[in-house]
Order: structure tokens, then sequence, then C-alpha cells
């Protein structure tokens, strides 16, 4: 008897072969064309997000542009807010399709007689030549840091955090090593601290004191970002800043970075670097 000494409820091993094979077959149309179509769906996001990964500018600005109806989705304008879109709709403003980009984030130790800008027209060297290899994406300098001032520089094509990172409202910290042309005086110092008043308005720093004791040289932290604000605050007093190295911006520094060189950063790094943001202040 072909079924002697079977246990019911169970299968033989041929049986159990034979089960597994129609299984097997069964299964292989539904795997072949999810394979064909794509393990992913297209990827989305809201559509002022796709803009602003775009470079175009913040989500903010976004938010703006869109209701003032000058997105276009898929060739249709469109106001709505929160509209999420998938990367394979055509997304377009002023006649131009927007392609979202990946974003880098770029660490330079900039060197001296650089300028930040994209392009120089006197010919200067510029911190972009530096990093022109660096990756396909065109990234831009978050601030500006002047030709002859030293140090960190964070280089992105995320456009809105640029943004967040050069608003004074966020708060941003940078720390500066100054080197004087001579001793700065404790009473210059105890003013510095205090706040002095520049022809463009009151300039307290976070904090300010002598390096390693030595009055020739000063650490300053402020989060302001007027336009050569470190140097006009000691040339207030008569000072010539010699030299003028920046050693921290906004968590990031340049440990183990030699001047002239760059590195990308880590997501780690990077994701410390959004979390650092300070909300912005409510405007009076």
């Amino acid at each position: 008897m072909a079924n002697k000494g079977k246990i019911p409820g169970k299968y033989t091993n041929n049986e159990r072969r034979s089960r597994n094979t129609k299984f097997s077959e069964k299964a292989k149309p539904r795997n072949i064309e999810r394979k064909i179509s794509g393990t992913k769906p297209p990827e989305s996001m809201r559509l002022n997000k796709f803009i602003a990964n775009s470079g175009v500018c913040s989500r903010r600005e976004a938010d703006t542009l869109i209701t003032k109806g000058e997105i276009k989705v898929n060739g249709n304008v469109v106001k709505e807010m929160g509209l999420t879109v998938s990367i394979n709709d055509k997304v377009e403003y002023k006649g131009k399709k927007l392609i979202p980009e990946k974003k880098v984030y770029l660490l330079l130790n900039k060197p001296k007689d650089t300028v930040t800008t994209s392009s120089d027209p006197e010919g200067r060297k510029t911190v972009i030549e530096i990093i022109r290899n660096a990756c396909p994406q065109r990234v831009y300098p978050v601030g500006r840091l002047d030709r002859n001032t030293t140090g960190v520089l964070l280089l992105t094509n995320d456009g809105e955090l640029s943004k967040q990172l050069t608003h004074p409202s966020f708060e941003a910290k940078k720390i500066y090593h100054v080197f004087l042309n001579q001793p700065l005086a404790p009473a210059h110092l105890e003013s510095i601290k205090n706040g002095i008043e520049l022809e463009d308005g009151l300039v307290k720093p976070d904090a300010v004191n002598y390096v390693d004791g030595d009055p020739m040289q000063a650490g300053i932290e402020i989060h302001s970002g007027k336009n050569r604000i470190v140097r006009r605050i000691f040339e207030h007093f008569g000072y010539q800043v010699e030299k003028l190295d920046r050693v921290y911006f906004a968590g990031l520094t340049k440990k183990n970075l030699p001047r002239g060189k760059w590195r990308f950063l880590a997501d780690k790094e990077v994701r410390f670097l959004k979390a650092g943001i300070k909300t912005p202040k409510p405007e009076k």
C-alpha cells in the first residue's frame, strides 16, 4: 500500500518536494512583476521642500512663491499649501524646471589671501576654486570670511540651512582667535565685554578674553554677522588685527583639518548642525 505508514496530516518527502515546487512556481510571477515595476515607489515630498531642495530659496520663501501662483506643477499653476509631489513631477519656476539635488556639506579650513565668493572680478583665488572637484553639486559659502581671515568655513547647496545659520536671530555661535599688533589694555577688554557702540549700532560679544593670558591675543565669541565685525571691534580702540582665525562655527571646528584642506561633513555632524539651530526670536 502506497500510504502505509503515513501519519495523517503529514507529507511524504516526495509530496513535500512537489508542494514546495508548486509554491515557488506560484511565487515567481509576483517576484518578477515586483522587480520590473521597481522595489521603491518614487520619492515624494511637500512642494515647498521640493522647491527648497532645488536651491531656489528656503521653504518659507517657497510658500510665498506658491501662494503668489509663481509655481507650476505638471503645467498647472498651483496655490495649494501642503501639496505633495513626486520627483517624477515637473515643477517649474519662471519657466525653468526645478530639480531637487542631494544635499552636500563641506567644511573648509580657509587659507589666507582667498576670497569667499564664487568668482572674483579681480582674479583673486576663491574658496570655490579650492573645492572645485569635490562634488557635482554647486555649493556656496555659508556667510563670508574676509580675504585674509582664515579658519572654519562651511559650504553647501542647502539654501534653507545656509539662511538659518547666517541670520542673527538663529544665533549661530562663532569663535575667533585674534592676534593684535600691541597688547590689549585691560580697560579696553572690559569695554568690549560690556558692549561698544559702532557706526552701525551696539555690539556686545557673548564672551571675550585673553588667550592663555597673552594680551597680544584675544579669543572672542560672537553671533553677529555684521561685515568685518571682529576687526572693527578692535580697530575701534586703535588696534590692528594682524591675524584673524575662526576656530569655531555653529558646532564645527577645524580639528585635524590642515589649512587649505576640506572634507565632507559626516551624517552625524549634519544632524548636530541642524539640531543646534535655535528657534528664531519673535519680532517685537
